[in-house]
């Protein structure tokens, strides 16, 4: 589904015309397309169809209320990352037996909240994070859902910001220790090994990354096996790409969901994936009107009301996002602007 459209010289999202979204609303204001998320995640709950499997929505990605409603009542799982983002998901209507809790830093009372909600599992990142989670279980008189989250050591050729799975970054056990740490899982009296998982990045557009950071799993898996350690779902994560411009190539959630199901070999393993951008980036714009032109000797400046506190991305790493007028305009001169936002700071820009 392409997004957005012009319809009589207005972009449109779905029959919305966003002039009178911004005449009925204000700006700076987002602006989703419910089908274009819709047929996103049914992208990929099909392409898994006749394997098991749980599409569970990174959180991180989007946390309005009304989009987890929306993915919720879609029989959405939800990927998170605090106590916080839990809190959303069940208001929003989620179900806390299809939440996995990922993240390096949860608190002891992240961990009780998610313990008391029945969460479906932990993705544990660290030796001192299972010991806390066993700690906090066994004050409970609970068993903790465990999956170890490990470091595969892969590059996924993306930003080095949004790169989660090199040994360097800070994600996850790293793949020499990952056996002894199950072997201490597998001695915890409060704690249910039930899973693997790893995730290598964000905005990856080739399947080679995930191919070898799921052979790498695999090998894993089989140590386990030889110690008699059982678990029953592999997490690949999230991080397939999108599109943002013209030029750029993605795979599809199909060629991705066809290379995972035929790497896994026939293995019964439910699958667990925690999209989000794939979901969520392409379904709608950020609205944003032009308050003033400046202009000195080198720079020409349109000045937005939208800022890097709305759409930090531009100025975190140079994310490039596509800029289009709401009302097209006939043909005439063309200037360059950098498109920048009204806070002090010379990183506030939107687009250069």
């Amino acid at each position: 589904m392409h997004l957005p459209d012009y319809r009589d010289g207005v972009l449109c999202i779905e029959e919305a015309p966003l002039s009178t979204v911004a005449d009925e609303f204000g700006t700076p204001v987002f602006v989703y397309s419910r089908q274009a998320i819709e047929q996103q995640w049914q992208l990929f709950d099909q392409a898994f169809a006749g394997h098991p499997h749980l599409i569970c929505y990174a959180v991180k990605a989007n946390s309005n209320l009304a989009i987890l409603n929306l993915l919720a009542r879609l029989g959405s799982g939800f990927d998170i990352v605090s106590a916080g983002e839990l809190e959303r998901v069940i208001r929003a209507g989620g179900d806390p037996g299809k939440v996995v809790f990922s993240g390096v830093g949860k608190r002891r009372d992240e961990i009780e909240r998610a313990l008391e909600s029945g969460i479906r599992c932990f993705n544990v990142e660290s030796s001192a994070e299972l010991e806390r989670i066993d700690e906090t279980a066994a004050a409970h008189g609970a068993r903790a859902p465990v999956s170890i989250r490990v470091n595969p050591d892969v590059d996924a050729n993306t930003h080095p910001y949004i790169a989660t799975g090199l040994k360097e970054n800070k994600f996850g056990i790293e793949f020499s220790e990952a056996l002894q740490v199950y072997l201490q899982a597998a001695d915890r009296k409060h704690i249910d090994l039930v899973g693997i998982d790893c995730h290598i990045g964000s905005q990856i557009t080739e399947l080679g990354p995930f191919r070898d950071a799921l052979l790498r799993m695999l090998a894993l898996l089989e140590q386990l096996e030889e110690k008699r350690i059982r678990i029953s779902h592999i997490d690949i994560g999230g991080g397939l790409g999108i599109q943002y411009d013209d030029q750029a190539s993605v795979t599809a959630p199909g060629e991705y969901a066809t290379m995972i199901i035929e790497t896994l070999s026939g293995r019964e393993l439910e699958v667990i994936l925690e999209p989000g951008r794939a979901i969520v980036g392409n379904a709608g714009v950020l609205l944003t009107r032009v308050e003033y032109l400046k202009h000195n000797q080198s720079h020409h400046f349109a000045i937005v009301d939208a800022a890097m506190n709305d759409l930090v991305r531009p100025s975190l790493y140079n994310a490039w996002h596509n800029i289009l007028p709401v009302r097209q305009k006939p043909a005439g001169r063309e200037e360059r602007y950098d498109i920048v936002g009204p806070v002090c700071e010379t990183g506030d820009f939107l687009g250069k």
